[in-house]
């Protein structure tokens, strides 16, 4: 294949390279906020079996935080949803295979039979 264009999942589909780099993206970015939550999951527990008042209410702020990275985590997953549903349904459109421009926006690449 040319350019940064590649067949993948072993269907002849046709799958934009900057889309996989994306999802390898938002996976990396989910480790990140997952490893910062379990450090701040462990910090709140460490507060709270101290029962040292300073600490107990500095938990108010690390389960902000922790509630915060939660939300982030669900973005992601959705955005990737999203990106998942657009590619499976360009994919299945006839005799086109779906792919996806560097803006994350479906397009088609017509296949040549023969």
């Amino acid at each position: 294949m040319e350019g940064d264009t590649f067949s993948s999942l072993g269907n002849g589909n046709l799958v934009d390279n900057k889309v996989l780099q994306n999802f390898h993206n938002n996976f990396v970015q989910v480790q990140s906020i997952l490893d910062q939550n379990r450090l701040l999951i462990n910090e709140i527990n460490q507060n709270h079996e101290s029962k040292i008042p300073d600490n107990l209410s500095r938990n108010v702020s690390l389960i902000r935080e922790l509630n915060n990275n939660i939300r982030r985590v669900v973005d992601l997953y959705a955005d990737l949803s999203t990106s998942f549903a657009r590619s499976m349904e360009a994919s299945s459109d006839g005799d086109s295979a779906g792919t996806f421009r560097s803006d994350g926006k479906a397009g088609f690449k017509r296949i040549r039979s023969g």
